[in-house]
C-alpha cells in the first residue's frame, strides 16, 4: 500500500513540476506565451544599460525580466547589456518596445538575427522578438537610439521552439 501511496506522489510531483518553464514544447506552449508570462510577470530585475560595451551589465535567459533604465547616448536614449551563451544555439530576445537592437559579439563582431517580430498575436507586450542563432561566449546587446527612457528584456534559450 505504501509503494502505491509513495508512487502516485512521485507522478503527480512530477506532472505539476512539467508544467514549469522547461517543458512548454510537450505542452503545446508557444515560446512567445513563455515570453509573455516573463513580461508580465517578472520576476524582475532593474539594471542600468552602460552607455558603452565596457562595463556593461549582463542579463542572462534566466526566466527573469531585465527593467533596463536606458541612458543618454548620440540621437537620443539607448545603451548596452551584455549576454553570455553558455552554449551554442538560437536564442530569443523578448523587448517590451520597439526600439533598435543591435547584437555583437564582445569582440564587435555583428550578429545577424535568423528572424525578427515586432508584435505577437499571443501577447501585445511583445514589441520586438529577435530569434538569434549565438556562439559560445559573450555577446553585447545595443539598444536605440530611441525617445523611450527604459525598455524590459527576456531572454529565452531557442530549445522551446524547434519546429523545423
Amino acid at each position: 500500500m505504501n509503494r502505491k501511496l509513495l508512487s502516485a506522489v512521485l507522478v503527480s510531483t512530477s506532472i505539476l513540476f512539467s508544467a514549469g518553464c522547461g517543458d512548454d514544447e510537450a505542452e503545446g506552449e508557444s515560446i512567445d506565451v513563455e515570453g509573455c508570462e516573463h513580461l508580465q510577470e517578472g520576476p524582475s530585475a532593474p539594471i542600468t544599460a552602460a552607455a558603452t560595451a565596457t562595463g556593461a551589465p549582463a542579463v542572462s535567459n534566466d526566466h527573469k525580466r531585465y527593467d533596463i533604465s536606458l541612458v543618454d547616448v548620440t540621437g537620443g536614449k539607448g545603451g548596452s547589456v551584455t549576454f553570455a551563451a553558455s552554449e551554442a544555439g538560437d536564442y530569443l530576445f523578448f523587448v517590451s518596445e520597439d526600439v533598435p537592437l543591435a547584437i555583437r559579439t564582445i569582440n564587435g563582431v555583428a550578429v545577424e538575427p535568423e528572424e525578427v517580430a515586432k508584435s505577437s498575436s499571443e501577447c501585445s507586450e511583445i514589441k520586438g522578438r529577435y530569434t538569434v542563432e549565438l556562439s559560445v561566449g559573450t555577446h553585447v546587446l545595443t539598444f536605440g537610439p530611441t525617445s523611450k527612457t527604459s525598455i524590459s528584456l527576456v531572454a529565452e534559450h531557442g530549445e522551446h521552439d524547434h519546429v523545423h
